[in-house]
């Protein structure tokens, strides 16, 4: 989904090629414009699945950086405030080791059957987070 600026609501963008879904839940942070001409993707790490348009307070603990057919495509990594299973992580290093490998292996493969690359970069911390969130913010 998509938020349309001009309709004010969530537009279905796209859904993906293959039979994978995403494994937490995919939104963006408001008041925010990145390279891409949209605003910053986010991860949001939660127990229980939301909906498109529910507003989700989370902390980044980190970044996951990417590249497609488009250029730099940096995932922040969040975790729900609310959720007690995730509030209390603080950073990248508080996740299972298994749960960041499906992280990767989702965005490695997620684009394939349309035959789009997706080259994962690796990890960076909450500091690199908060860096990319603060220079992409609109709403200055």
């Amino acid at each position: 989904y998509e938020f349309d600026t001009e309709l004010g609501t969530f537009r279905l963008d796209r859904v993906l090629f293959s039979p994978l879904f995403y494994p937490f839940d995919y939104g963006f942070i408001p008041q925010t414009h990145y390279v891409d001409g949209d605003p910053i993707d986010v991860l949001v790490l939660v127990s229980h699945p939301t909906f498109p348009g529910c507003v989700v307070e989370a902390k980044a603990i980190g970044v996951l950086k990417m590249r497609d057919e488009k250029g730099s495509d940096e995932k922040i990594i969040c975790v729900a405030t609310k959720d007690p299973r995730y509030a209390m992580r603080k950073s990248l290093n508080d996740l299972q080791e298994h749960t960041r490998k499906e992280l990767v292996h989702f965005f490695e493969v997620y684009k394939t059957l349309e035959e789009k690359s997706v080259e994962v970069l690796g990890w960076e911390d909450v500091a690199t987070a908060v860096e990319i969130i603060e220079k992409y913010r609109t709403d200055r």
